[in-house]
């Protein structure tokens, strides 16, 4: 498996965001016949909890396959992975008392920030991104730090909500 770069990646998608932010759609999520979305990106890291609630999974690539039907079959593994944590969501959603929510489920291929940025920027009833912070003493983790610190923060298309991965769910409905 392929260490990915970091910092490589943060320095591509501050060159995304600024060039983003002069062809930037304007939002239109209090719009007549818009609802405004609140982004929340989903997936197995310990810190990620659960208008209109979308749901992001990003599959990203680990290697560069020679064959193609292995790439396809890491492809299929990546969206049944992305299924099967919609459900743990949404079960999760329904304990919380939120069984009338139906998230909208969004599965998309690629860098998770490059992704979450062309997601933003391609629906216009996004009006905020959800972030989980990790718990770990290294850090929030790499969207935190990618996406909600440094450059690109100063010029992201819509909010940037990052929730502390100390909270408990009763805390977390609680500030709701």
């Amino acid at each position: 498996m392929a260490k990915k770069k970091q910092p490589a990646e943060r320095k591509k998608v501050a060159a995304t965001a600024a060039e983003t932010a002069n062809r930037r759609k304007k939002r239109r999520s209090f719009a007549e016949g818009h609802k405004r979305k609140l982004l929340v990106v989903v997936d197995e890291t310990p810190e990620c909890t659960g208008g209109r609630l979308s749901l992001l999974y990003v599959i990203e690539p680990d290697v560069d396959f020679q064959w193609l039907t292995v790439e396809d079959v890491a492809r299929e593994e990546g969206h049944n992975k992305a299924k099967a944590v919609f459900r743990l969501f949404g079960r999760k959603l329904k304990a919380m008392g939120f069984e009338k929510l139906v998230p909208e489920e969004i599965v998309r291929e690629g860098i998770k920030a490059e992704e979450i940025t062309k997601l933003i920027e391609e629906d216009e009833d996004v009006g905020l991104l959800v972030l989980g912070a990790s718990k770990d003493p290294s850090g929030p983790g790499p969207l935190v730090l990618t996406l909600a610190s440094g450059r690109p923060a100063g010029t992201f298309p819509v909010p940037i909500t990052v929730v502390p991965g100390h909270l408990s769910i009763e805390e977390i409905l609680a500030l709701a």
